[in-house]
């Protein structure tokens, strides 16, 4: 499913005709928050969350704190729903067993940064990574599941988006009320726009919950220049197709065709093949992102250029305020 055009300006009929319905997501968000059995881990979860639908950069963001938590001397294991996989866990995801099928795509890119467990239970999951020698648990989405207690809870807000029309699901692309969301967190990571105008919808509820904001920067994780001026065709399957063609615009590629798929849409050969043979007919290369480069079949990733994508946070000592309690005892415990 393609984000709705609605989600973001609130205009038209279908805001309206849907505000009923999300009156009743509420109501099952809410049963289903007190039916829910919270379990607490041994050691701290991070929970690295959005109060929105559709991709806002929370996998990039995980990825970045597992390496900053490696740094400080944790040993940080990932845990993710795996989203769009077959399996149920929970599993340890093993690029070279396991297929975006099986465990989604955002489970494999997680496993080039730490060890990362999928399973649709995250408290199983959870418990698998601590049995595996975990003193840090990494929750890849999940603010609004409370199957298990979290000790830090971070929603990540794109800065080109903000909160959208600021409507509940389905009427606009709200998860749940943002004063309530924003009340459950320590901190806000604020995504640049990505080449777009950073939207302010965002910064009277974040000023109003008193929330620390950490600015971060996605940047392309290759030599940026060897595709300059080069004739790509774009294509991409992610919450916001437009973020990457706005990443290669910024790289100066010269995009002669951009096709957008909806979100962790499944790639078939004879659509790889077409693509592939649109970029011949232009004299370009076909290029993707990563996390759609992982659901590509094996035999068409020799055709493709993957263009990865890392994160910067730009206010560091903010990162270090926030975490300040758990790298202390992180510090005790290596003494």
């Amino acid at each position: 499913m393609k984000t709705p055009e609605f989600f973001f300006h609130g205009q038209g009929i279908w805001p309206r005709l849907l505000s009923p319905l999300s009156r009743l997501w509420q109501m099952g968000g809410a049963i289903k928050r007190r039916r829910t059995v919270t379990r607490q881990m041994n050691v701290p979860v991070i929970c690295v969350g959005n109060l929105t639908v559709g991709g806002t950069g929370k996998t990039p963001v995980v990825i970045a704190l597992a390496q900053y938590f490696r740094q400080a001397g944790l040993a940080p294991h990932i845990i993710t729903r795996g989203f769009g996989g077959k399996l149920d866990g929970p599993v340890r995801v093993d690029p070279a067993v396991h297929s975006a099928l099986d465990v989604g795509d955002e489970a494999l890119l997680l496993t080039r940064a730490a060890p990362t467990w999928m399973a649709k239970d995250r408290a199983a999951a959870a418990e698998s990574a601590e049995k595996a020698g975990a003193d840090l648990i990494l929750m890849d989405d999940g603010h609004q599941n409370f199957s298990l207690a979290k000790d830090y809870a971070l929603v990540v807000i794109d800065g080109a988006w903000g909160f959208g029309s600021g409507r509940i699901m389905p009427a606009g692309p709200l998860r749940e009320p943002i004063a309530e969301g924003l009340a459950r967190a320590n901190a806000v990571i604020l995504l640049a726009g990505g080449g777009h105008l950073e939207t302010t919808n965002w910064r009277k509820p974040v000023k109003q919950s008193g929330l620390p904001v950490i600015r971060a920067s996605l940047e392309t994780g290759i030599d940026a220049e060897q595709f300059a001026g080069q004739k790509v065709v774009a294509f991409a399957g992610i919450g916001r197709p437009e973020k990457f063609f706005a990443t290669l615009e910024n790289m100066k590629c010269n995009i002669v065709e951009r096709r957008a798929f909806a979100d962790h849409h499944t790639y078939t050969p004879d659509e790889i093949m077409k693509l592939v043979e649109l970029a011949a007919i232009n004299e370009a290369r076909p290029v993707t992102t990563s996390k759609d480069f992982a659901r590509l079949p094996a035999e068409a990733r020799a055709m493709v250029s993957e263009i990865p994508v890392g994160l910067i946070f730009e206010n560091s000592r903010t990162l270090n305020d926030v975490f300040a309690g758990l790298l202390k005892q992180t510090t005790r415990h290596n003494a």
